[in-house]
């Protein structure tokens, strides 16, 4: 077996005893994936997917970033092509070197796919890479392998997809109007038009004026604009937005102020303070908006994108050249806090890179304001001994209840159901510690396991 029916439980027989109750609790409940990176296109068109190295390789920069770290080029791997010329050659290349995922958390989810989904039993190496690409190649051309019927397998309640306020969302209406009963629902992230250094943004903020039929060149015209843009949204079932700026800060201009910031913004005169102050005044616009229709904000800051600029200026955004920063969230976010901090009506998801701000200012903000929850460990975070941290830091000021349960952020579909029974696992781990120290009664640890797993997650996202 690749993967173990104990794993990543406590070692103490005890309390491991008491974890595997728990988790037998949870760990057929649905599945709620309320913020990812999947493609509406796969399920609106229902195609099989092309071969294992499209499948597994290309869209996960968790597995091209540890090959890139070792020598291995994005040529060799071929990343950025929309077709793989030859998938076996970079099959193989990835199994030779799969040894270097040991102790990391993509080793668990792969391996859980491979049992899980493929059968597959040995471990993947150079010797077996003909054996699995084989296997996985021929059973995803058969029809239990389709995108469809893979989202009622993982028993997915609801997939959020993440989307541009200038996408078309036509593969979202095509899912609607194709009669499967499926939930799979657009997030809102306006980042290309709200941020001053995406690549065109002029061009996008004019993109929007006219798909939204309002003067993008005005700040009341472009405020109008991504409220418009946002109606569409909700109509497809959005019930979220998302927000990755460099960093928390946030601003609460003048009107006046505004307007006249917009204005040098627009014309390409802004210098990096004022692209900063712009975006710092977008969130707290964005707050302002979601108050008004029930939008809940997700906010992702701490991120250095595109850190390596040969392969941004080869391969563009997200091709796994991000790194994490240190970020200030208690004085980034007082003025939107001075503005909407008490408002019971309007929910602030935030999510952090920078372990340190948990204990420190996350859990207590969130512990205090009535708008703020805390999201889970995300992208750098997502492994056992960061979600183990999470909980350690978080749960001692903000509680469980001031938490979002988990969303597994991801592009590679198969990685959902174990990205979210890792964390099944890791929440059951920590309550079975809090029950064998007599720090909470096993009945109130089984009723936490599945507000973690199920609950809250689908009352913080309004599901």
């Amino acid at each position: 077996m690749l993967i173990h029916d104990d794993r990543l439980f406590p070692a103490e027989p005890a309390t491991r005893s008491i974890a595997r109750a728990l988790y037998a609790h949870v760990r057929s409940l649905p599945i709620v994936s309320p913020h990812g990176h999947t493609q509406a296109a796969w399920f609106a068109r229902n195609e099989p997917f092309p071969d294992p190295a499209k499948l597994f390789v290309q869209p996960d920069h968790y597995v091209y970033r540890m090959l890139y770290s070792q020598g291995i080029s994005m040529e060799e791997l071929e990343i950025g092509r929309p077709e793989i010329k030859d998938p076996r050659k970079v099959w193989r290349i990835f199994a030779s070197h799969y040894y270097l995922f040991r102790g990391t958390p993509t080793r668990i989810w792969l391996d859980y796919a491979f049992q899980e989904l493929f059968g597959l039993e040995e471990r993947l190496s150079e010797k077996t890479a003909d054996l699995y690409y084989d296997t996985i190649a021929a059973k995803l051309q058969t029809p239990e392998f389709r995108p469809r019927a893979l989202f009622e397998r993982f028993h997915l309640e609801v997939l959020a997809t993440t989307d541009s306020p200038l996408d078309s969302l036509a593969d979202h209406e095509a899912i609607r109007k194709s009669g499967w009963k499926a939930r799979i629902i657009p997030n809102f992230r306006p980042d290309s038009v709200v941020d001053p250094e995406f690549p065109c943004f002029a061009q996008s903020i004019a993109k929007l004026g006219e798909q939204t039929r309002e003067n993008t060149s005005t700040w009341s015209g472009y405020l109008n604009a991504l409220r418009k843009a946002r109606a569409r949204f909700r109509s497809l079932g959005c019930t979220a937005t998302d927000h990755g700026h460099p960093t928390a800060q946030t601003a609460d201009l003048s009107q006046t102020e505004a307007a006249k910031l917009f204005e040098c913004i627009l014309a390409g005169r802004a210098d990096a303070l004022q692209q900063e102050l712009f975006r710092a005044q977008m969130l707290t616009e964005m707050a302002q908006m979601s108050l008004e229709d029930g939008l809940v904000m997700q906010v992702h800051p701490g991120a250095v994108r595109n850190h390596n600029r040969q392969i941004y200026e080869r391969y563009g955004r997200d091709t796994g050249a991000d790194i994490p920063r240190p970020t200030d969230y208690v004085q980034a976010l007082r003025p939107l806090l001075n503005r909407f901090g008490n408002e019971k009506n309007l929910t602030i998801i935030l999510f952090t890179l920078d372990e340190s701000a948990f204990s420190r200012e996350l859990a207590p903000l969130a512990g205090h304001y009535p708008c703020l929850r805390l999201g889970p460990p995300w992208w750098f975070l997502d492994s056992p001994e960061g979600m183990m941290r999470f909980r350690e830091l978080a749960t001692e000021t903000a509680g469980f209840y001031n938490t979002v349960g988990f969303n597994d952020d991801t592009r590679a579909f198969l990685s959902i159901p174990a990205r979210h029974d890792v964390a099944r696992r890791i929440d059951c781990a920590f309550l079975a510690r809090l029950v064998a120290e007599h720090r909470l009664d096993e009945d109130e640890a089984h009723e936490v396991a599945h507000d973690l797993a199920y609950r809250l997650v689908k009352e913080a996202y309004r599901l």
